[in-house]
């Protein structure tokens, strides 16, 4: 008997006839890009805000920088609020303490219930600011003094002291008190 041979499949790429349903796949389209409107839009945006937020920031650098020490105006002489609890019966303090300072304030509080170093500490005061406006949200008072040196000079431990005398005389949530010398430099500073 003679053997009967039967036809062997080709593979697809190899030559010979192509069968259907093998080969390549027919040519199928990319699908289309996704748009990037959106995140064109959200980086623009985010710029204008980046660029609100830079000129915020120029803007309190450049109107924080002026110096207060040559500041000669009676803005300090405003009624400061009392350290002391407020009557209930609704009365008012005494017209002589409506017309003092801000600084005399805050002596005349230290001559009450200041230790004997920071009552000579704050004989150097020369003005107070700051005092008469508290919210307990962020409370900035300032103190000036006749001393020299900033913060690394002879007087840095007597501003210490007028921090502390500063604290025992007012109260705030979250105040700051700075202590500057007479050319506005930083002699100390302390939460009150």
């Amino acid at each position: 008997m003679s053997e009967q041979q039967y036809p062997q499949p080709q593979q697809p790429g190899w030559g010979g006839q192509q069968q259907p349903g093998y080969g390549p796949p027919p040519f199928q389209p990319q699908p289309p890009k996704k748009s990037n409107a959106g995140k064109i839009i959200g980086l623009g945006c985010l710029g204008v805000v980046a660029l609100f937020v830079l000129i915020g920031i120029v803007a309190a650098v450049a109107g924080g920088g002026s110096d207060n020490s040559a500041d000669t105006s009676n803005k300090d002489k405003a009624v400061a609020a009392s350290s002391a609890p407020k009557k209930s019966d609704g009365a008012k303090p005494a017209p002589a303490e409506e017309t003092k300072t801000q600084a005399e304030q805050f002596k005349a509080c230290v001559a009450k219930s200041g230790t004997p170093t920071e009552k000579k500490a704050v004989q150097h005061v020369t003005k107070v600011t700051g005092t008469d406006k508290r919210n307990d949200i962020l409370d900035a008072a300032e103190v000036y003094t006749d001393y020299s040196g900033g913060i690394i000079g002879p007087h840095q431990g007597d501003g210490k002291l007028i921090a502390s005398a500063f604290t025992s005389c007012y109260e705030s949530k979250n105040g700051l008190v700075t202590v500057y010398d007479k050319d506005g430099e930083l002699l100390s500073n302390a939460n009150y």
